[in-house]
């Protein structure tokens, strides 16, 4: 950089040249020349950091730790970031994930910024990003703090999507409620299930990783914020990090508290370990649905053909008119990604040496990178694939007329071993069941007829709907 492109400024270790305009400080442009690489620091721990801020800088004021006027001003400064779009907001928050395990960088990147910003709204001030707008405060417990804040965000946004299938799964499970066909275990033909039944179990399935993810999520409230450095709070004003949860409360529309184990808050994370395990049960449990359509929809003549999914795209460079289950591999490669981030959680997890953990980054990322990928993944599926599902009726008629399993209905009457023996007979001489049946000699065709019924076997009349 020419002189006219820099300014010198100085920190602890020596003077940095740093681009003329930018707002941010010797910390920052030491972290953004010492870790080039990776990606970028999500805006949303931006954001959840300037939160933070603000909330520290009233708080500090109001139990007299701060002057008034620096108070306003840090606010007056974090209200003017926070009104950025993010492309604005990140020329000026421009450090990588892979950089301290702290975050120590990027709270210095959001400090340096607000200091700056609040000197050029008031030049009088002398506002100082350690000693005004840090007050009270740690990078090791305010990237914590915006790690909790960030993933309940992020949940916040996931719930409504899962909600959505399910609603949008409701819609076919009551429409093919008694749309009969062939139930499968092993991969192999088994007795009778409806349509409906089948999607009742996909329903459940969801409604159960909803109510984890929400029954785990409070363990997210517990913020880190007053441990300062090792745990202990030291230099933080008695008061201020009640203070800093209740208006953060009010800013989020959560219950967040500050009344925790600080050692804890600093040096595990169990909380966003706890509640990711909840996310890969619910990528499990996608993954399972998305197999599922993908495969009872595989032909148009050599698959199941079961289901008829949507044509939203050309399925082929090279093969005309074909149609891909896309939306469903776009869920079971999420679902991997997921897998893969929540062993990298627990790992991270597992780091919290002494009084600190320092894998934050890399574990608050993972956990909103699953967050992201479901939230797009399950609406997509549910707007783009379970919407316009239909079932391939005479599909399933003729598969569940040509299955051997129904023998199954006759076990009660003639025994499970003669009916063993209708279905071999059946299999090796290639008749239908219940041309094997009769040529048995155990039952009548009458009979047959009677005990054969495909929507009895379902016991449609003893099982209901999801609501």
């Amino acid at each position: 950089m020419s002189k006219e492109e820099y300014r010198v400024e100085s920190d602890t270790i020596g003077p940095v040249k740093i681009p003329k305009n930018a707002l941010w400080g010797p910390q920052t442009e030491r972290s953004r020349n010492n870790f080039p690489s990776g990606e970028l620091m999500p805006l949303a721990i931006i954001r959840a950091f300037l939160h933070l801020k603000k909330a520290a800088a009233e708080s500090n004021v109001e139990v007299g730790a701060e002057p008034a006027e620096k108070g306003r001003a840090i606010e007056e400064a974090i209200d003017q970031l926070l009104k950025l779009d993010d492309h604005e907001l990140r020329q000026d928050f421009p450090l990588h994930v892979l950089q301290t395990g702290s975050g120590t960088q990027s709270n210095m990147n959001v400090n340096e910024v607000v200091a700056n910003l609040a000197n050029k709204m008031h030049p009088n001030l002398n506002i100082l990003p350690n000693d005004d707008v840090n007050r009270g405060q740690s990078s090791n417990d305010t990237y914590p703090t915006a790690m909790n804040i960030v993933a309940v965000e992020a949940l916040d946004k996931l719930e409504p999507a899962v909600q959505h299938l399910i609603d949008e799964l409701k819609i076919k499970q009551d429409k093919y409620w008694k749309t009969v066909k062939v139930g499968r275990t092993h991969l192999q033909d088994a007795t009778p299930i409806t349509f409906g039944q089948e999607v009742s179990g996909y329903i459940s399935a969801l409604k159960h990783d909803l109510s984890y993810i929400q029954e785990l999520k409070p363990t997210l409230y517990e913020l880190a914020i007053g441990g300062t450095a090792v745990g202990t709070g030291l230099n933080a004003a008695p008061g201020m990090t009640v203070k800093i949860a209740d208006k953060l409360s009010q800013v989020y529309g959560h219950d967040f508290k500050v009344n925790t184990n600080k050692f804890w808050g600093l040096a595990h994370h169990s909380g966003i370990d706890v509640v990711h395990g909840a996310l890969k049960t619910l990528a499990a449990d996608m993954f399972k649905i998305a197999q599922d359509i993908r495969f009872l929809a595989s032909g148009p003549r050599a698959g199941y053909h079961e289901l008829n999914i949507p044509a939203n795209e050309p399925g082929s460079s090279i093969m005309p008119g074909k149609v891909n289950p896309t939306q469903a591999e776009a869920v079971t490669m999420a679902a991997a990604k997921v897998f893969g981030n929540d062993t990298t959680i627990t790992f991270a997890c597992s780091q919290g040496n002494f009084e600190m953990n320092v894998y934050k980054t890399v574990m608050i990322t993972a956990f909103l990178d699953s967050c992201d990928i479901l939230t797009g993944t399950i609406n997509g599926f549910a707007d783009k694939m379970i919407a316009g599902l239909t079932v391939n009726a005479e599909k399933m008629d003729d598969l569940l007329a040509s299955s051997l399993m129904t023998v199954t209905a006759l076990s009660p009457h003639i025994g499970y071993h003669a009916a063993a023996k209708i279905a071999q007979t059946a299999d090796k001489e290639g008749t239908t069941l219940k041309e094997a049946a009769l040529k048995s000699g155990k039952l009548t065709e009458k009979e047959y007829d009677e005990w054969m019924d495909y929507m009895e076997m379902t016991n449609i009349s003893q099982t209901n709907p999801e609501k």
